[in-house]
């Protein structure tokens, strides 16, 4: 059962309830949700619901009705994110696990390490005990494979993911590596379970090859009730009568899983499909179907791989993969950062050479905008989101050192460029560090116990006006502005009128507990927003491929054609162009130009001499 404690309940009184709970043999622990504060407890207290009602401090109960307990969304509301080292498994990041199928040898290993770390995977896998149909098969090299995944974490930076087979290997894994997997096979291996879930290790639990979803999820439950909170689900594929795959990946289970509990889910196509042609189809699918990440086999030689070889993809084939996961991510809420580990690492060492003092993060308006969102999606729980009345106020704050970084649009698909902070990229030392795309997705929001046809008058940014006028037109609704989306939502909620709605994102939602009435009112779904974060400093280490500047030329024929052909005879792509008059110089103009290329390398100095000489003025925002 829940016990939803009151606001105000003492500790004393909290204390009784955990006795009372104690002597009846129960487990319980206490969980805080959208404010709330709530006694999660399983076990026959021998106590009636509406007894523990009329506890002082309790304001209700709420039974918990499922055959797993721990891991049902019924005692935990909030997702559950799993840190693995500077990784978060279960939030607004795409997370990727890749490598082999087994380690084989420390060279090769090591070779496939650095490629799929190049091309965006956070986290290694590689089987050093390997439980095979056949007993004449390869069954890995036990502690020297876990040598040489350690040697993998310590060269790359990549926590190790691993399966463990037997409880005897379990001061091994321990001392090696970070993730400790349990293979399909070993699903109802109840004693393994128990054995991972008092090692308190991260897990991921694979399911069985003809496990259902409720059987799954008790094997989760044998390792949450051991008091390892930290399991992650792998969907990989159920045993089938269909002969055209290795196993039936199983799509419908990710909203099932997502509703049924709060343990984050991710996705093994290779081991589901066993064909490599059907991997990257399969993994885009569930990228989409709301995965939380992806597990995939890779191998440089995957013909003479010594375990499932025909499932592997080779290098180049995941690095496309990847990219289209970048793509697809944006569409389902989700982020895939290719820089991820770098970005952990810098602001974590910024961090250490600050005396310890957390890194902030500068952001228009109030938690739950948009750019507040894109503040989480990019730096995850790394840094303090600070909110800010004005993009000056964000770039003051930064240049003065109040924030360590700040977070700012700068074009939207339907409404362009937002030129404020272009000219304000001009007017401050700042750098461009980082971007990402976050498509923007506007609902009615109202009041729990509020319907559509109840609103009268409806808040939020001009803007949000304008991009849903389509719906709004439909109804004879009062209009009042304000300056970002959450406020309007806080102005709902506080005013406490069922006739007062707002047009707003699902996190100003969640964050003031209001109902969405109606979901993607806008009139085009292909409504994205591109953010950049700025700092005084680039972010050292990973790999840069994008730059942004800004030059001017003289006002003369073929000045600017002359400036672009520089770009054009070294091969580096073009992916923004935009004009800025001068302030002061009638038809004369600034060029913002974003490239495919890092112009801060010592390759690329040649090409950034040849083009001063050609224009009149130059200054790199970035690269990143």
């Amino acid at each position: 059962m829940l016990i939803v404690l009151e606001p105000d309940i003492t500790q004393k009184q909290k204390n009784q309830i955990y006795r009372i709970l104690r002597e009846g043999g129960c487990i319980s622990r206490e969980i805080t949700e959208a404010g709330r504060h709530i006694i999660g407890s399983t076990g026959d207290a021998g106590r009636p619901p509406d007894f523990f009602e009329s506890l002082e401090g309790v304001a209700r109960v709420v039974p918990v009705n499922t055959a797993f307990k721990l891991v049902s969304r019924q005692m935990h509301p909030e997702d559950t994110r799993v840190q693995v080292g500077d990784v978060s498994v279960g939030g607004e990041r795409i997370v990727v696990i890749a490598g082999p199928c087994a380690v084989e040898n420390r060279e090769r290993t090591l070779s496939i390490a650095g490629q799929v770390r190049k091309y965006g995977a956070v986290l290694f896998r590689g089987g050093a005990f390997k439980p095979r149909t056949s007993p004449y098969a390869f069954q890995g090299l036990g502690e020297e494979g876990l040598k040489i995944l350690a040697e993998v974490r310590q060269t790359f930076g990549m926590p190790v993911v691993t399966e463990i087979t037997t409880p005897a290997q379990a001061d091994l894994v321990m001392k090696y590596v970070d993730v400790i997997q349990i293979g399909a096979r070993n699903m109802q291996n109840f004693e393994l379970l128990k054995c991972v879930g008092r090692l308190g290790k991260p897990v991921l639990l694979k399911r069985g090859l003809a496990a259902t979803i409720e059987e799954w999820l008790m094997s989760a439950e044998y390792i949450v009730s051991e008091g390892n909170d930290n399991v992650i689900l792998c969907e990989r594929g159920i045993r089938t009568f269909e002969p055209y795959t290795r196993n039936t990946l199983d799509l419908s289970a990710i909203p099932v899983i997502k509703n049924l509990t709060h343990l984050p889910v991710i996705i093994d196509p290779s081991h589901a499909t066993g064909i490599r042609e059907k991997v990257s189809p399969m993994a885009r699918a569930a990228i989409a179907a709301g995965a939380d990440g992806l597990m995939i086999e890779v191998h440089d030689d995957p013909d003479h791989a010594l375990s499932d070889g025909a499932q592997s993809l080779y290098p180049e084939q995941f690095s496309r993969l990847m990219r289209d996961l970048y793509v697809i991510s944006p569409v389902v809420d989700k982020q895939l950062d290719f820089g991820y580990l770098d970005k952990a690492r810098a602001v974590d060492r910024m961090q250490k050479a600050g005396n310890g003092q957390g890194r902030r993060a500068a952001f228009l308006g109030e938690p739950g905008t948009y750019s507040h969102k894109a503040c989480m999606q990019y730096f995850g729980g790394q840094v303090q989101p600070v909110p800010m009345d004005s993009f000056k106020e964000i770039y003051e704050t930064v240049r003065e050192g109040a924030a360590d970084f700040g977070v700012i649009p700068l074009e939207n698909s339907l409404a362009g460029s937002v030129h404020e902070n272009y000219d304000l990229l001009l007017e401050y030392d700042l750098r461009i560090v980082g971007e990402i795309l976050l498509r923007i997705e506007h609902h009615l929001i109202g009041h729990p116990e509020a319907r559509v046809e109840d609103i009268r008058r409806v808040y939020s940014h001009p803007q949000v006006f304008q991009q849903c006028r389509s719906y709004i037109d439909r109804h004879q609704w009062e209009w009042i502005p304000v300056s970002d989306t959450a406020r309007a939502v806080r102005l709902v909620k506080e005013q406490n009128n069922p006739a007062e709605g707002a047009l707003a994102g699902r996190d100003a939602a969640r964050i003031h507990e209001m109902q969405i009435l109606e979901q993607g009112i806008e009139a085009n779904a292909r409504n994205y927003t591109r953010f950049v974060v700025i700092a005084r400093e680039p972010i050292s280490g990973g790999q840069k491929n994008k730059s942004s500047l800004i030059f001017s030329t003289g006002n003369q024929p073929g000045a600017l054609f002359e400036a672009l052909k520089v770009f054009a005879d070294k091969g580096i792509n073009l992916v923004k162009l935009e004009s800025r008059p001068i302030h002061g110089k009638p038809w004369e103009y600034m060029f913002y130009v974003d490239l495919e290329a890092d112009v801060d390398s010592d390759e690329l100095a040649p090409v950034i001499r040849q083009l001063e000489q050609k224009i009149d003025y130059l200054k790199i925002l970035g690269s990143y």
